[in-house]
């Protein structure tokens, strides 16, 4: 949904390079460079997960000089006392070598959720 939002506008090829999604732990370890002992520390839904995430995608990047990561439990199931539905860690990394990472609970259902992921993720993306 983030980079659909990006490449809505018209131009954007020139300065979007592309993302990944990455639902499962293999994935992130795999194509995002997240390391195994940070997944089996943290979780996937995690802060410290969503930084390394956002690192390796940087890192892949040749030309990219900003990314953004989200990591989180957008429902209506899979949530828990520690990480309820809602609960979402975004990354970002900026070119040479900032990483910053941020927990964010936010309500309503899936789409309300996922929706707010996308706004806040571009408001990191601008800040950036």
């Amino acid at each position: 949904m983030i980079c659909a939002a990006l490449t809505d506008i018209a131009g954007s090829s020139s300065v979007i390079e592309g993302g990944l999604v990455t639902y499962s732990n293999a994935l992130k370890s795999s194509a995002a460079g997240v390391s195994a002992d940070t997944l089996a520390r943290y979780g996937a839904v995690s802060e410290e997960t969503a930084r390394a995430m956002a690192e390796g995608a940087l890192w892949h990047a040749a030309d990219a000089t900003v990314a953004v990561s989200v990591t989180g439990i957008a429902g209506p199931d899979g949530g828990s006392a520690e990480k309820p539905v809602g609960t979402v860690c975004f990354g970002l990394a900026v070119f040479p070598g900032k990483a910053i990472s941020e927990r964010h609970f936010f309500s309503g259902d899936r789409a309300a959720v996922r929706n707010a992921t996308v706004r806040h993720a571009l408001e990191m993306i601008l800040r950036a």
